[in-house]
């Protein structure tokens, strides 16, 4: 029989594409879902269990479900995702409120443990992570003009901090005829703004052996109905000639690189197990803007890796003074049980750490006023995400801004704007990391 299937997605846009994912095969199956727990036969809580914020967020989230199932308002919660593939044992007999579970290789399972579920089963379905079904149909849950496209699955960079290649597996590209089939599906439903999303997309059709590349894909994709094609998770060290020859020269590509360096310094570096130096991200560094001097570049940072003395820190935030790059995560180093670095020796105090990470954030502020500060005067192209009843004007993003991380920009305009619409804005002014401007008629 049909039941109500509430969906609630915790962490990352891949994660969300492997929720949309579970949506649709519920549709499919002729279940009712909605984004709203309250009165549903199930809840689905896909999680995120890669830091320790992370998974604090996921515990909340299911004590909150299990407070509705108390109370009568919920039957049943199902829990998906990083979190169960983590620690199935840890919820088993520490959170008895969870009446199943399915890992990262078993998201095509949701329908049938939804049916056991309701026939008073406790499914746990753990299938393998490195042959998960990627090609699924979605249910887009992101605005109507804008929507994430996954091109790959897992990683196999093997990061000493991250957790990620045992939760998720090896890194697989999906096949060009997939990717570019469903991304003609979401360009024809109305997508204008397509985020090409993956651990790492920089590796596209390595692991396939047959010529495929990230560039080939993105010259296809450029030849369907968008207005931008973003760009999220480049690998400092897979960065071809040919790819930012092709990022430089197609018109939809943004000049929004997002390129997570994680530090400069090469003891550092290699103590991560990352695959490139500092001169290497340097000379990088020079050859994007010198192919394409509008560029962007966003990076993730960690502070506080075990090994990063005052030396190494005061190394990186040079590095940063110097390159002037204009978005950053900044993260504080997590021990992550599982890991390399959660078993070295010279492990930084987390006050400490924290303290990096704090001065790192007020540096990386400062360049991004001084860059909005330049903004001032020009012309930009701005996609509008409607009209903000609070600020009492319009809101939307520049190519500098991507969704739900960077800034955005309030403007005024004599009629109507449209949601999804790409109007020219003057910028007029600056605040707290937002622009402010008017259309420019």
């Amino acid at each position: 029989m049909p039941y109500k299937i509430a969906f609630v997605s915790l962490g990352c846009a891949k994660n969300l594409v492997n929720t949309e994912q579970m949506m649709a095969l519920c549709r499919k199956a002729g279940h009712t879902v909605t984004g709203e727990p309250e009165g549903a036969d199930v809840a689905v809580l896909n999680t995120c269990g890669f830091i320790e914020s992370a998974k604090s967020e996921a515990i909340d989230n299911i004590l909150q479900l299990a407070q509705l199932k108390e109370s009568g308002k919920l039957k049943k919660l199902l829990v998906t995702g990083c979190l169960t593939q983590r620690y199935p044992e840890d919820i088993r007999t520490e959170l008895p409120e969870v009446d199943g579970m399915l890992g990262t290789g078993s998201y095509t399972d949701v329908v049938q443990a939804v049916e056991e579920l309701m026939a008073g089963e406790r499914p746990a379905h753990f299938g393998n992570i490195h042959r998960t079904y990627e090609d699924g149909e979605r249910m887009v849950t992101t605005p109507s003009y804008t929507a994430y496209l996954k091109i790959a699955e897992g990683c196999s960079n093997g990061c000493a901090f991250c957790i990620i290649p045992k939760l998720r597996g090896r890194y697989r590209s999906r096949s060009t005829e997939a990717v570019l089939a469903e991304a003609k599906q979401l360009a024809d439903s109305g997508v204008k703004e397509l985020i090409v999303i993956a651990q790492d997309i920089t590796r596209y059709g390595m692991d396939l052996g047959d010529g495929t590349t990230l560039a080939k894909l993105l010259k296809e994709l450029c030849k369907l109905d968008f207005h931008w094609i973003r760009l999220h998770y480049l690998y400092p060290e897979v960065i071809t000639p040919e790819l930012v020859e092709t990022i430089a020269s197609q018109k939809k590509i943004l000049h929004y690189l997002d390129i997570p360096i994680q530090h400069c310094n090469d003891g550092i570096l290699k103590a991560m197990r990352r695959r490139n130096t500092k001169v290497e991200l340097q000379e990088l560094f020079a050859r994007l803007r010198q192919a394409m001097p509008d560029v962007v570049l966003r990076t993730s940072l960690i502070c506080g890796l075990p090994g990063e003395g005052e030396a190494e820190f005061e190394e990186l935030c040079e590095f940063l003074r110097e390159q002037k790059l204009q978005r950053a995560g900044v993260f504080q180093f997590s021990p992550e049980e599982g890991t390399l670095a959660a078993d070295m020796e010279d492990q930084v105090d987390p006050e400490v750490a924290a303290r990096r990470v704090e001065l790192v954030v007020d540096l990386q502020s400062r360049i991004m006023d001084a860059y909005n500060e330049e903004r001032l005067g020009s012309v930009m192209e701005v996609l509008c995400e409607g009209f903000d009843s609070q600020a009492g004007c319009y809101v939307g993003r520049t190519y500098a801004d991507s969704v739900d991380i960077d800034g955005h920009v309030y403007f005024t305009a004599a009629g109507l704007v449209p949601a999804g619409s790409f109007v020219p804005v003057r910028i007029t002014g600056v605040s707290d990391g937002d622009l402010t401007g008017e259309i420019e008629e």
